[in-house]
């Protein structure tokens, strides 16, 4: 038998699970993924870990977590948006969004409320960045903001997560709060 026969026998073989029992585990592992993405975002430019921050502009350190990015952009909005670099109120909102958006994503929480904040923050990361140089509208910023409202949508945090037992503390709560929380 050659090389290729035998991959593709045990491509065929292979137990990959497909079909609608699968397809909420593969959500979950895509909500889970996006929400440490964002909580890395956070711990790096929070502890300066030395990736996108290094420890002595960390947050901790009395850096900013805004000021580096939007102090040096160069595009269509880098006039309202630099003028935003530094600012403690921008650096909290900036941090906040970061940590309970992801935080809900990889707990499997308020999705319809993550939503709404990855959203927005996705949105004003997207416009910073205009012009996009490599696609004239999509970056991974209108990816990541289209898989939240997806997650959210899909109630991804049924699998893997505490999306079901958040409903049920959720039920308890007054209308107005329960379905901004949810």
């Amino acid at each position: 038998m050659s090389a290729p026969s035998t991959i593709t026998a045990a491509v065929r073989t292979a137990a990959i699970p497909a079909g609608p029992a699968a397809a909420p585990r593969a959500v979950a592992v895509v909500r889970i993924l996006l929400g440490a993405v964002l909580l890395w975002a956070f711990a790096d430019k929070a502890l300066g870990l030395g990736y996108a921050t290094p420890a002595a502009r960390s947050w901790i350190a009395g850096g900013s977590p805004t000021a580096g990015y939007l102090g040096s952009l160069e595009g269509w909005f880098a006039g309202p948006f630099s003028a935003l670099a530094g600012n403690p109120a921008v650096d909290w909102a900036f941090m906040l969004g970061l940590l309970l958006v992801g935080a809900a994503l990889v707990l499997g929480i308020a999705l319809r409320a993550a939503a709404v904040g990855g959203v927005c923050l996705m949105v004003l990361m997207w416009l910073t960045a205009l012009p996009i140089k490599t696609n004239p509208v999509l970056d991974e910023h209108v990816i990541y903001a289209a898989v939240m409202v997806a997650l959210a949508v899909a109630r991804a945090g049924h699998t893997w997560g505490f999306g079901r037992r958040w409903e049920e503390v959720l039920g308890a709560a007054p209308r107005p709060l329960a379905t901004a929380l949810a």
